[in-house]
């Protein structure tokens, strides 16, 4: 096998307008297109695929970088996320780089995470 990245992710949700509306307009994530019970999202070389299910289920947390963590988290929180971790550093590389995440709930109050890697 080549090396590769993951082109798409599944996650399922209880209502598909509710999602759609917190991840165009909350997260500000580009939406692609939708058909019926399914909305495809655009996380630059992966692909989220939102499949209703009409039950709130257990989610694995899904982490989204961004290059700044602090622009990122507070403007997640002046569009009305519900925040549940500061940025905070969580790893020193040996070369100095430094990795920082954030936490909060999607529409659904399962876990999403920011993650940062700072380089000096």
């Amino acid at each position: 096998m080549t090396q590769t990245h993951l082109s798409q992710i599944s996650r399922r949700v209880e209502s598909l307008s509710r999602a759609r509306a917190f991840w165009r307009d909350t997260l500000h994530v580009p939406e692609l297109y939708t058909f019926p019970g399914l909305a495809f999202f655009d996380l630059r070389q992966t692909r989220l695929m939102l499949r209703e299910t009409g039950l709130r289920e257990e989610a694995d947390i899904l982490y989204l970088t961004t290059p700044d963590i602090a622009v990122a988290h507070a403007a997640l929180a002046a569009r009305g996320a519900q925040i549940t971790g500061a940025p905070h550093m969580i790893h020193k590389h040996p070369d100095g780089a430094e990795e920082w995440m954030a936490f909060f709930k999607d529409d659904e109050g399962r876990d999403l995470a920011l993650h940062s890697i700072l380089r000096p």
